[in-house]
């Protein structure tokens, strides 16, 4: 049967404030178990929450960006479950009246441009973390996490497929990033995505979903995607039924399996919580918000491409990540040449951090060296090939630039004398080559070239070594 997916998202974005959402701990990932921890977070009796402002202002950040409706007067409710890394035995979170809502988000598909509803984005505090050790068969608790503020963005079922989960999981990540208010560190669970998933037949009702939990891998996401749309429509034409769950995905297995049924609002008994305020947004707080919004990617690809004349191509590239708009930006501004600094990003930086397996957000290389090198091979002071040398030697050890070139001999060689000896001694070694030129083989001229630069070394200057060469071998 020709059966329909039918997909809708809940995405978990840990922000990245110093603070947690309701007290004074750190934020900070990389720290012994248990030592970013207080009587709030760690659910002691008579311990009272206070809302981190920051946190609330990243809130309206993405709202706006997602195109949401900011609502001035939201609260705050408790969601009551049990797992033993959640010390209050209840979440707090906004369930009556999120902060966000009907937004939207606008991706690319085959079939064109396409909106996914945004039905949501709440405010709620992150659990602790379960640390299981294979070795003794235990179980650890760590409540660093704990309380560490999250945003979840909750989607309207508008996908039908893996693709477009992906390229709304992309265009979302990008947002965060540029947005400056989550780190989008999936290996460490700052982003992690739920995948409410059910089929139908072409025009009929919603089928049952399942939901599974905490994805922080998008290939792991498609692939989990396939898996529970074939494993559904396989039961239903075996004539069973679906049952509705939370699942969990084993990526080694390439298989997910049922953890619990799948709760209903009504099962978490959300009520309104009664130790903090209600959120008043007021005008010139949303305002203030909005002035301040910093520029996002798709703005940057735009403003490269219409104002420093940057292919379309090379624009997508220099905004893959904060981390590398931000390199160019410096580049362009530092050398005043926009478009030798995308060249250099785009190409030997991108070489060089793919042979190492760097992530865009791990780049950490110094801007006024690669500015200065940029400045040396537009002057005409170094030549290409050295230009790429000093590169990876500034990317892999921090080296001086001028001083590496100088050490290495680089600076290209200018002496007319010097460079017409050593076309002479090229034409006479290859006067068969020569004469071919001048038959008409223009492409022998390339060959003479490289001989001639071979013999000057790594600082012979192009330009005059082309001029002499044409005029000895005409």
């Amino acid at each position: 049967m020709n059966w329909e997916t039918v997909i809708g998202l809940e995405v978990h974005a840990e922000l990245s404030t110093k603070t947690k959402i309701f007290c004074g701990c750190s934020t900070y990932f990389h720290v012994e178990p248990n030592t970013h921890v207080c009587p709030t977070c760690s659910g002691m009796p008579g311990a009272l929450p206070k809302l981190n402002r920051t946190v609330a202002e990243y809130a309206m950040r993405l709202g706006i960006a997602l195109n949401c409706e900011i609502t001035r007067l939201s609260k705050f409710d408790r969601k009551s479950y049990f797992y033993p890394d959640l010390p209050n035995a209840y979440q707090i979170s906004q369930f009556y009246t999120p902060v966000c809502r009907n937004g939207y988000l606008e991706i690319e598909t085959e079939g064109g441009k396409k909106k996914i509803g945004i039905r949501e984005i709440h405010m709620e505090e992150d659990a602790g973390k379960l640390v299981h050790d294979p070795k003794s068969g235990n179980t650890y608790m760590d409540f660093n996490r704990c309380g560490i503020p999250l945003l979840e963005i909750v989607s309207l079922p508008d996908f039908n497929g893996s693709a477009e989960v992906i390229a709304y999981l992309e265009k979302l990540r990008e947002t965060l990033l540029y947005l400056d208010i989550c780190d989008c560190k999936m290996q460490e669970g700052s982003i992690r995505a739920d995948i409410n998933l059910s089929v139908r037949l072409p025009g009929g009702e919603l089928g049952v979903r399942t939901e599974t939990k905490n994805m922080n891998s998008f290939k792991a996401i498609a692939r989990a995607i396939e898996y529970e749309r074939e494993r559904q429509i396989e039961i239903l034409e075996d004539g069973g039924e679906i049952i509705q769950q939370t699942r969990r995905w084993d990526d080694d297995k390439g298989i997910s399996y049922g953890m619990r049924s799948k709760e209903d609002a009504h099962d978490y008994r959300y009520f309104p919580n009664p130790d903090l305020l209600p959120l008043y947004i007021d005008d010139g707080w949303l305002a203030n918000v909005k002035e301040n919004l910093p520029e996002l990617a798709y703005q940057k690809r735009e403003r490269y491409i219409r104002d420093l004349g940057i292919s379309e191509s090379s624009a997508v590239v220099l905004t893959v990540h904060r981390n590398i708009s931000g390199l160019f930006e410096t580049l362009s501004q530092n050398s005043g040449k926009p478009l030798e600094a995308a060249n250099l990003i785009t190409g030997e930086i991108m070489r060089l951090m793919n042979n190492s397996n760097m992530l865009p957000e791990d780049l950490s290389i110094d801007a006024e060296k690669l500015s200065a090198l940029i400045g040396l091979v537009s002057g005409g002071k170094i030549n290409r090939a050295s230009y790429k040398e000093t590169v990876e030697a500034v990317f892999t050890d921090n080296v001086d630039p001028e001083k590496y070139i100088a050490e290495k001999g680089l600076l290209m060689q200018s002496d007319d004398r010097a460079i017409t000896e050593a076309v002479n001694s090229v034409v006479e070694q290859n006067m068969d080559s020569v004469a071919e030129y001048r038959a008409g083989k223009e492409k022998v001229f390339g060959f003479l070239m490289g001989q001639v630069m071979k013999k000057l070394g790594k600082g012979g200057n192009p330009d005059i070594v082309k001029e002499i060469l044409t005029r000895s071998i005409k």
